[in-house]
Formats: C-alpha cells, sequence, structure tokens
C-alpha cells in the first residue's frame, strides 16, 4: 500500500513508541530480577500499561491509513480521534495517581524514600534516555501531521519522563542537600502539566468527533484563497469537519453561467489542487453554481 508521508510519519512514531515500551520492560524486568525493589516493580508495571496503550495507539493509526471504503466514504480516520480520548483518559487517571502518591509522601515524609540501587538507578537513566530519544520524535510528527494519537502517546511518555527525572533530580538533593520532599514538589508539578495536557488533547478529539468545525485561521485561508481564485466570482456554504488529522472541506463556488462544462471543471479542479496545497491533510470536494 502506498501511503502518504503523514501516514508514514504517524507509523513510525507508532513503531518507535512500541519499540521503546518494550525495551523499558524488558530492562525494568531485568532490574527488577537483581534488586528485588517494589519500586522497579511499580515502574515496570507502568512500563507494562504504557505498551499496551501504545500497541492501542499503534493498531488506531493502522486502521485510520486504510483507505475509503463504501461502508467509510470518508475514510477511518476517526479512529485516531477515538484512541486519543481514550489515551487523554488514561493519562488524566494516571496524574490522579501521581497527585495522590504525591500528597501522601508530603503528609508522611519519612515513607517511602528513595534508595539508591545501582541498577535501579542505571535503568532509570536509560529509560530516561530512550523515552527522550522518542517524546523528541513524536514531537517533530505531531507537529508536521497534527496527529492527535502521536500528540496523546507523546504527553503520555512525557508523563514518564517526568517523574523518573524529577526521582533523578529529587535523589541528589536528597543526598546533596538534605530536601527529601522535592520528590513529591516535582510529582505534583509533572501532575498538573499532565492534566492540562491531557484536557486539550481530550477536547481536540472530543471537538472532532462531534464534527467541530476546523481552526478559524484553516477555514479564514481556504476563504481567502477561494475569493482570490481567477474566474470565481464568489463562494458560499463553506463546510469544514475535522477527523483524526484530516480535514474535510466542502465549498461552492459561483462560476460563469456562460462557460462550458469541461472549463467550470478545470476551475474547480485548479482551486482544489490549489487549497490541498496549502493544507496537505485536506480533502477537499467543490461544488460549482452559477453565478448570479
Amino acid at each position: 500500500m502506498n501511503l502518504p508521508d503523514p501516514t508514514r510519519l504517524n507509523l513510525s512514531a507508532g513503531l518507535a513508541s512500541v519499540f521503546v515500551a518494550i525495551s523499558l520492560v524488558g530492562l525494568k524486568l531485568w532490574a527488577f530480577s537483581q534488586t528485588g525493589a517494589l519500586s522497579v516493580a511499580a515502574s515496570l508495571a507502568d512500563s507494562a500499561m504504557d505498551l499496551m496503550v501504545s500497541l492501542g495507539a499503534m493498531a488506531a493509526l493502522i486502521y485510520a491509513a486504510k483507505p475509503a471504503d463504501e461502508d467509510h466514504a470518508f475514510g477511518h480516520t476517526s479512529a485516531e480521534d477515538l484512541a486519543a480520548l481514550g489515551q487523554a483518559l488514561f493519562v488524566l487517571i494516571s496524574a490522579g495517581v501521581i497527585t495522590w502518591a504525591a500528597v501522601t509522601r508530603l503528609l508522611a515524609p519519612d515513607a517511602g524514600r528513595i534508595e539508591s540501587q545501582a541498577p535501579g538507578i542505571l535503568v532509570m537513566t536509560v529509560s530516561v534516555i530512550l523515552t527522550l530519544g522518542l517524546v523528541w520524535w513524536q514531537g517533530r510528527v505531531a507537529k508536521r501531521t497534527q496527529s492527535r494519537v502521536v500528540a496523546a502517546d507523546r504527553l503520555h511518555y512525557l508523563g514518564d519522563l517526568l517523574p523518573n527525572i524529577g526521582a533523578i533530580v529529587s535523589l541528589w538533593a536528597s543526598k546533596s542537600l538534605g530536601l527529601d520532599s522535592i520528590d513529591s514538589v516535582v510529582a505534583l508539578g509533572a501532575a498538573g502539566l499532565l492534566s492540562i495536557g491531557a484536557i486539550r488533547i481530550g477536547k481536540g478529539a472530543w471537538d472532532a468527533l462531534m464534527d467541530r468545525t476546523a481552526d478559524q485561521s484553516i477555514v479564514d485561508g481556504i476563504a481567502d484563497i477561494a475569493r482570490n481564485w481567477p474566474q470565481v466570482r464568489g463562494y458560499h456554504d463553506l463546510k469544514t469537519r475535522t477527523a483524526g488529522s484530516r480535514i474535510f472541506v466542502h465549498l461552492h463556488i459561483e462560476l460563469d453561467g456562460d462557460q462550458t462544462l469541461r472549463e467550470a471543471h478545470a476551475i474547480g479542479a485548479a482551486l482544489r489542487r490549489a487549497i490541498m496545497q496549502a493544507y496537505p491533510q485536506s480533502d477537499v470536494i467543490i461544488h460549482k453554481d452559477v453565478a448570479h
């Protein structure tokens, strides 16, 4: 199947996510076998859940990449929004668990201090490096393709990255500065950032599932192209909706009624190509009406 560049980028981000998740599960399984530390076991369980979520996101990206068929005339890209909504909910729950654990530790600072065990620290450092690389690549892909699935998966891994970095910082601060509570403070900050990001992504996915119009800047850009297109005397009924990373555009243009059908079709086709070139993620249908 010949896939467009945005789809290939999304799938590459999905594959990278699955690869990192599998690697982290293997590393933390080894660390747990070496240390027997419950903190490592908890991190292992978290990475195992990450793997399941990443596999789900990958399945959604593969399904969304399927071409339109008789039962799905507009394609399957809404699968991205469903997956993003589920991931946003997962991140919100994770943020709640982090908040609860951080508050509990702040109220009982002598309970659950971080222990400096070499295998665990080594694995946590490697985890941070791998996750940093993944988050960087997912950020680039999400910016280029506008995929909510990739953005949600990136946020989900940021949720793992921030507490891990915070644990390393808090371990150093506890040893060097005697600041035992910094771990909980960092965790609370991370939970707040995660919640804000999850709500933003979840709202975007919900809006897309409810056929919300595209961003106003995109609508204005399409209108400007149509308004200034040669031989187009006017336009009306410009309607847009989003589904996953796709934008569906319906537009009526007004043409000279004395033109031939071939000439009218050529004008509409050229305008359609111009809109799709300006907004590569768009799918455009143009109707031709006689100008009054």
